[in-house]
């Protein structure tokens, strides 16, 4: 693998993917408000149980299950721009329904689950499309620069968006405070329309059959799990959503019922991860060099989100505020240096028409896990209490380093110069997830 040449210019100069940045800063800001809203309206005025509240974030991730793989293969056939800008004003609307029923005091809880469910149906498409979208937009060699800005807003939005969030949730109440997310996904709209780059659609013989989508589907997954270090990340990430989400699912019930914190203190908490975040997006390529490679800051990173987790069953209940902030500064540290890492990885080693297909086949496997962590940990608190969910998921979360450490992940010193359909003819680790033939 030869070295790429370290880019002599930076992105402000690409007008497209300043319009792209800067739409996608506000809707992650107005996401923070929902992120929190949401839990909040469902906690304390739709007064739902453990049970109900976990299914809030069941059906949130369970679209990725039921509509990522055959998502993927419609973005590899489509222009991604379109599906972005869809997925934006889908979500809008959506969240405008939300303050809308409960004005006219018919809002349920079935309301709220359903609209998490079509919500996700919507991010699902965008987050495929959108991680899809920018090895299109911008130059090779301005990968890692384009993910670590994309990511500096979402750490920045980590960071103020939640204390923000409860501010707003405490002056507005939660619903009318998800009225200004639908705005924000508005304006990302705006922002994306104006985006003129071409993308090119894969070239296919005139005589060729029509593409069918089991083939095609397979195929991403096939790459995926077969791949010397795309089944690697998958399994990591993957094992770490599963347990983090059984403590996540019931950590603001936790946080509300057993350690009496509102939702400014809540905000704050969370807003720990924006701290650690965005200082991690910040030092990217700094850190890839002091590490010794791209390999290292993949793994290593990856010890930090797997242990902070340890932080919410250990905090005190007189004062927990600080031990769960420095667990939720590590957390968002280790957990945001890891995915501008291994994302930036991911688009540099993938084929321009298996992108699509990529993305969402490790969006299947690895989100495709929290439904099934959020099920459990709701029924883990329902059974034996909020405290012990949390136990279990940050145990388990402890491992989920393991694969990337002793795999030859760890090995890599550099992107690979060109992308390669090339994968291992060996038994993937995540055989028994799929079937045989798509293995």
């Amino acid at each position: 693998m030869r070295k790429l040449r370290r880019p002599s210019g930076g992105l402000w100069a690409n007008g497209d993917f300043v319009k792209l940045w800067s739409g996608q800063s506000i809707s992650e800001f107005g996401s923070q408000v929902s992120a929190l809203a949401i839990p909040l309206l469902a906690a304390t005025q739709l007064h739902a149980s453990p049970l109900a509240f976990s299914l809030l974030g069941v059906l949130g991730f369970l679209p990725f299950i039921l509509f990522a793989l055959p998502a993927g293969v419609w973005i590899d056939r489509l222009r991604r721009r379109p599906i972005l800008i869809f997925g934006d004003a889908g979500r809008a609307i959506l969240l405008t329904l939300i303050p809308l029923l409960w004005a006219t005091h018919v809002l349920r809880m079935w309301h709220l689950l359903a609209l998490q469910f079509a919500i996700g149906i919507f991010t699902v498409f965008f987050d495929v499309a959108y991680q899809s979208y920018l090895p299109s937009l911008v130059e090779r060699d301005h990968l890692v620069e384009g993910n670590a800005k994309l990511q500096t807003t979402v750490s920045a939005a980590q960071t103020t968006g939640p204390a923000l969030a409860g501010v707003l949730v405490a002056a507005l109440t939660a619903p009318y405070a998800i009225a200004l997310d639908a705005v924000s996904f508005v304006v990302s709209t705006a922002f994306m329309i104006p985006i003129r780059k071409l993308e090119t659609l894969p070239e296919r013989a005139p005589d060729a059959a029509k593409p069918k989508m089991w083939p095609e589907l397979k195929e991403g997954v096939h790459y995926v799990v077969r791949h010397r270090y795309l089944k690697w990340i998958a399994l990591s990430t993957g094992s770490s959503n599963f347990f983090g989400q059984i403590a996540f699912a019931i950590v603001i019930l936790y946080m509300q019922r057993s350690l009496h914190l509102g939702s400014i203190a809540i905000g704050v908490v969370f807003a720990g991860m924006g701290v650690g975040a965005i200082v991690a997006s910040l030092t990217a390529t700094r850190l890839e060099r002091l590490v010794g490679g791209i390999g290292n800051a993949i793994w290593m990173p990856s010890v930090l989100f797997s242990t902070a987790g340890l932080s919410f069953p250990l905090a005190p209940r007189s004062f927990p505020i600080p031990v769960l902030v420095v667990g939720t500064v590590l957390f968002g540290y280790g957990g945001m240096a890891y995915n501008i890492a291994q994302v930036s990885l991911r688009q540099a080693i993938t084929p321009e028409r298996l992108q699509g297909r990529m993305n969402a086949s490790m969006r299947w496997i690895v989100w495709g896990t929290i439904p099934l962590g959020t099920l459990i940990g709701g029924l883990l608190a329902t059974a034996f209490g909020l405290r012990s969910a949390l136990w279990v998921g940050a145990i388990g979360s402890v491992f989920a380093f393991l694969p990337l450490l002793l795999s030859s992940v760890r090995s890599l010193k550099e992107l690979p110069a060109a992308p390669t359909d090339v994968i291992e003819p060996t038994i993937s680790p995540l055989a028994g997830v799929l079937p045989t033939d798509a293995v």
